[in-house]
């Protein structure tokens, strides 16, 4: 027999319906925990930094509360959340009008930066941050699986080379492009770059056991194709063209051939994958 464990999905969705059943269950997964420092690299910039960080802090409060209210264990990246924005919640309220300025310029990309670290932190000892959010999902029985190691280590990877990624090209718009607002570099790339780990984290519990399974010769439904994980390609491309256009990011050009290039890929994909 394989190594096997059961998708990381939503089972309490089966369970509890409507909107308490949709809070519930993006409780038990570490969009939760990842959510305050979205907020904190896409909305920090010139004369936004208390703004940015009071509410990446009120987020990361808010769901370590809800969490701890609804009975689960603390996880590290919550707490990390808490005690981040706690302290630039505090050098804001003390910082110089100087010390201030520099935030609202880099505060993006240090809370990239520190994201990026705590992740590959957590591979490095060990306690891929996922994975304490998998157990609450997942029968004990299948707690010390490799498979259901390997599934964590992939999954918290996938999210630390997106934070590492976001952190790059941040730094690029600050530091050699001097635009903290780019529309490349502030926005598109690193919200692409998290869609990705988003897709990655729902494709993959998936995809690996059944792949285990079909390797050992057992019989399995077919692993989800790779094409899958960038089913939302043409879908961001037609999404950016439009963004383009709306706030002048782009060319009016280049934002319609975004468009229409989204719209091929969309049809071809759907020819291809229907």
């Amino acid at each position: 027999m394989t190594d096997q464990v059961p998708p990381q999905t939503d089972s309490g969705s089966a369970k509890a319906g409507g909107a308490r059943g949709v809070v519930d269950n993006f409780l038990k997964s570490p969009f939760a925990g990842i959510a305050p420092w979205i907020v904190m690299s896409l909305f920090s910039g010139p004369g936004r930094f208390e703004e940015a960080v009071s509410a990446a802090f009120g987020l990361a409060l808010l769901f370590f509360l809800a969490s701890w209210r609804r009975g689960s264990s603390f996880k590290l990246l919550e707490v990390f959340d808490v005690i981040f924005f706690g302290v630039f919640i505090v050098i804001g309220l003390v910082a110089s009008e100087g010390t201030l300025t520099w935030l609202e310029m880099w505060a993006g990309e240090l809370s990239n930066v520190a994201l990026a670290v705590f992740a590959w932190a957590s591979i490095v000892i060990r306690v891929p941050f996922t994975i304490q959010y998998a157990k609450e999902e997942t029968p004990q029985e299948y707690w010390d699986s490799p498979l259901f190691k390997r599934v964590n280590y992939m999954i918290t990877g996938a999210w630390a080379a997106a934070f590492t990624f976001s952190a790059i090209v941040g730094l690029i718009g600050d530091a050699v492009l001097d635009d903290s607002d780019n529309f490349w570099t502030g926005w598109i790339l690193q919200i692409g770059a998290l869609i990705f780990a988003v897709s990655f984290t729902e494709w993959y519990p998936e995809y690996a056991p059944n792949k285990a399974a079909q390797a050992a010769g057992e019989p399995t439904d077919p692993p989800r194709p790779i094409a899958s994980l960038f089913a939302w390609v043409p879908t961001f491309v037609i999404v950016v063209g439009v963004a383009g256009l709306v706030t002048d990011g782009v060319p009016d050009l280049i934002a319609i051939g975004l468009i229409i290039v989204g719209s091929v890929l969309a049809g071809a994909y759907k020819k291809a994958f229907p």
